[in-house]
């Protein structure tokens, strides 16, 4: 069975902010009938091939650039990007970063494989000492020492009016003493009463309504002993926003306080043949109303969670990846999360789960009609967990052909629990060895005829 927008829940697909194509009334254009003998015209995104593009190459010895910071490979994004786009080389070496490199459409950022590591330096935190209102474009530190222009700079406080946390990216451009602008103004209040804070925490890689981006063959360390959290809805070794068309090929994430890589509201992204491993978040982050990723190959191990889809992901495919040593899940599905296909992906030693399905707030933010196919879930959960837990009032969910195996001795392990609010779930095929019960199905007998 075929999932997608050309597959069998085509009908179903509405129109999200930031997705290109046109809904079923609009006009589709057919670009690989006329892209091979078009000419490049003004304003026209489908174009001629080209045997040459630009090409700049960064070192820390040789190259077009010479740097051993982010500056150097900055400045060689920037001017490919100003050519119309074109490939960033990096030659092997250490980067050290002291602000993430800020990627722009149709721009390559190819590597030269584990040779080739971007590294965090560690990151240094200090309060506000003076407010800094919505309107301002400065801040003033509390203690300024380790901070420099140039660096990128996360700021943080309590909302005085409801308690929620502010965050906020910026990047300090000019100083004086502990004054320090900001290349944009805040538009939120950061105020000492609500204990407002400046750290110098940043994504390695990012950026924000981007399109054909391909990074590929090099390393992202996040540096994460020397270095506070930031949540993955800000940040992580790569964080795109408001992207679409993404290339994420062979590329190591690990050891960012935080996630290894998150994208949100970011469209057709392929992630391959990455390794995202020991980060304390999340190790992959299919984020907010992000459509169509595609997620294979992969090796996920040793992050809080291993494979995270966030709110709305839509028509996914995750496949062929092995996800090991989950602190809590392996798998973990929830708001509006629908049809997506989770296919023979390899799931062990998980904290608590292999499989989560979320419990949401009502039936409509369910993660309804995914597809969990040939997947083997080995040694998960703790000694009251579950290979795969459903929860919520979900439906529509096929578990088909799965093998669950527990070797470390049944105790009260479940392979398959079902929780008593679940619609309808199909169970076919699956293998389930060594738990103390196959299937743990605690809706009441009515509700479990009604939904099978």
């Amino acid at each position: 069975m075929l999932l997608g927008p050309t597959g069998p829940f085509a009908h179903r697909r509405r129109h999200t902010m930031g997705d290109p194509r046109p809904l079923p009334m609009q006009s589709e254009t057919r670009p690989e009938l006329i892209a091979g003998g078009s000419r490049a015209t003004s304003g026209d995104p489908i174009e001629p091939h080209w045997d040459e593009l630009p090409v700049l190459r960064v070192g820390t010895r040789s190259g077009d650039i010479q740097g051993r910071d982010e500056k150097a490979i900055q400045a060689a994004v920037d001017w490919v990007s100003r050519m119309g786009g074109g490939t960033v080389r990096l030659f092997p070496g250490t980067f050290r970063l002291r602000n993430a490199v800020f990627l722009h459409s149709r721009v390559r950022l190819i590597g030269s494989g584990a040779e080739t590591v971007l590294i965090k330096e560690p990151s240094v935190s200090t309060s506000l000492a003076q407010d800094t209102d919505w309107y301002d474009q400065e801040i003033t530190l509390a203690e300024s020492g380790g901070f420099q222009v140039g660096d990128g700079v996360c700021l943080r406080a309590k909302n005085p009016h409801n308690q929620s946390v502010i965050t906020l990216k910026r990047t300090l451009v000019a100083r004086s003493g502990n004054r320090f602008k900001l290349d944009r103004a805040p538009r939120e209040n950061f105020w000492q009463m609500g204990q407002a804070t400046a750290s110098t925490l940043f994504p390695l890689l990012t950026a924000e309504f981007a399109e054909d981006l391909h990074v590929e063959d090099l390393v992202l360390d996040g540096n994460r002993a020397n270095n506070e959290n930031l949540d993955g809805n800000y940040a992580g070794c790569i964080f795109l926003q408001d992207c679409r068309k993404v290339v994420l090929r062979n590329v190591e994430a690990r050891y960012y306080n935080g996630d290894g890589i998150s994208w949100q509201i970011t469209h057709d992204v392929l992630v391959e043949e990455c390794h995202s491993h020991d980060n304390a978040g999340l190790g992959l982050h299919p984020g907010s109303g992000s459509q169509r990723p595609v997620i294979c190959g992969n090796r996920i191990e040793r992050n809080d969670i291993g494979l995270f889809f966030c709110w709305g992901v839509k028509f996914g495919v995750a496949e062929g990846n092995r996800i090991s040593e989950s602190g809590s899940y392996g798998l973990s599905i929830g708001h509006r999360d629908t049809d997506n296909l989770i296919r023979d992906n390899e799931i062990s030693g998980s904290g608590r789960a292999g499989v989560l399905f979320r419990p949401e707030r009502g039936k409509s933010f369910q993660p309804h009609r995914n597809r969990l196919e040939a997947n083997r879930i080995l040694d998960s959960g703790a000694a009251q967990g579950a290979g795969i837990e459903i929860q919520g009032e979900v439906e529509g969910i096929i578990l088909e052909r799965n093998e669950l195996r527990e070797s470390r001795g049944p105790a009260e392990r479940v392979g398959i629990r079902i929780g008593e609010k679940v619609g309808k779930v199909t169970l076919k095929e699956n293998r389930l060895e060594g738990f103390a019960r196959s299937v743990l199905d605690q809706r009441s007998p009515a509700d479990r005829n009604r939904s099978n």
